[in-house]
């Protein structure tokens, strides 16, 4: 399974965005990457930034501040899930709570919290990952 580093991560996104920008070809992973880096304007100063002072930075949640490269790597995660169904059952469940939500982008959303509230109480209990709790926390938010 492929681990990047930090800084590989944020070096993907960057060099991605560069190449957006360029013009030249990207490959799956990177148009991947830009479907949703391309959806959060918010972010485009970041990107824009030279890459020693994004490497260097740090996205300080005591600070107010959200990481833009954190935010986009939970996006590919979800957008993995869905695309392969694993866990079993997120594609369907993910289906309905866009379907709810009328966008996928606020349902990606929706499913972090999910995610974030399933691994957290993981490091809490000290318990295994529960695949059925963060489907049925998806399909609550759906309505079912």
């Amino acid at each position: 399974m492929f681990n990047p580093t930090r800084d590989q991560a944020r070096l993907f996104f960057l060099n991605s965005w560069k190449k957006y920008h360029r013009e030249d070809p990207l490959s799956e992973a990177e148009s991947l990457a830009l479907q949703w880096m391309t959806r959060h304007p918010e972010y485009f100063a970041v990107f824009d930034a030279e890459p020693e002072a994004i490497l260097a930075a740090d996205y300080a949640v005591e600070a107010g501040q959200s990481n833009p490269f954190l935010h986009l790597s939970m996006h590919l995660a979800v957008a993995e899930q869905v695309s392969i169904d694993q866990p079993p059952g997120i594609r369907a469940a993910f289906a309905k709570l866009c379907e709810k939500m009328g966008d996928e982008h606020k349902a990606a959303h929706q499913v972090f919290e999910c995610l974030a509230e399933q691994i957290y109480q993981q490091q809490k209990n000290g318990v295994a990952f529960s695949s059925d709790n963060y489907i049925q926390c998806i399909l609550e938010h759906s309505g079912v």
